[in-house]
């Protein structure tokens, strides 16, 4: 198992990954309520991958999980209750982090996880922050898990009218 950054070689793929990730989403409970099409959609994944932020866990050729990294936060995160004030582009944040539901249960979204952080120290960066939609409790129990803090739940301005608020969460980065 690796993580690769995509290229866009890797658009239809990840493409039909995130796809099939919202099929199941829909049949069972849709946590994060993304539609399929409208997001993530085949845009969406090609805009990140030319930004250099769309991510893959991949084994054997296979896409098992999908995240974007990068420094912006797609919303007003200065509504946040965060635990100290940082500037836009000193910390990361994680957008869409999807597992195959196949795969449930092997701990990749922590090695994700695990692997965020490692990267945000090693460029020098002080926080990793992030929002999700605040009923969807398997996330908030993956980032609790892994020391994130709850910073409130805020309308982040992004004009989203079935989600009209976020829960925020940090983690801190020692020693940036």
């Amino acid at each position: 198992m690796k993580i690769i950054r995509c290229t866009p070689d890797n658009t239809a793929e990840t493409s039909k990954f995130y796809d099939k990730v919202v099929e199941y989403l829909d049949n069972n409970i849709n946590y994060p309520r993304w539609t399929r099409g409208s997001y993530p959609s085949e845009q969406s994944v090609a805009s990140a991958i030319s930004a250099g932020e769309q991510y893959a866990v991949t084994e054997n050729g296979k896409i098992l999980s999908a995240f974007i990294l990068n420094t912006d936060p797609q919303g007003d995160y200065s509504r946040g209750s965060w635990s100290c004030e940082l500037e836009d582009g000193d910390y990361f944040v994680i957008h869409t982090l999807a597992v195959d539901p196949d795969e449930y249960g092997k701990g990749i979204a922590g090695k994700i996880i695990d692997y965020c952080i490692s990267s945000a120290s090693e460029q020098g960066l002080k926080a990793i922050r992030l929002d999700v939609v605040p009923d969807n409790t398997p996330a908030r129990r993956l980032y609790e898990r892994k020391g994130f803090s709850f910073a409130g739940e805020m309308d982040l301005g992004r004009g989203i009218d079935f989600i009209p608020t976020f829960a925020l969460y940090e983690l801190n980065i020692p020693n940036a």
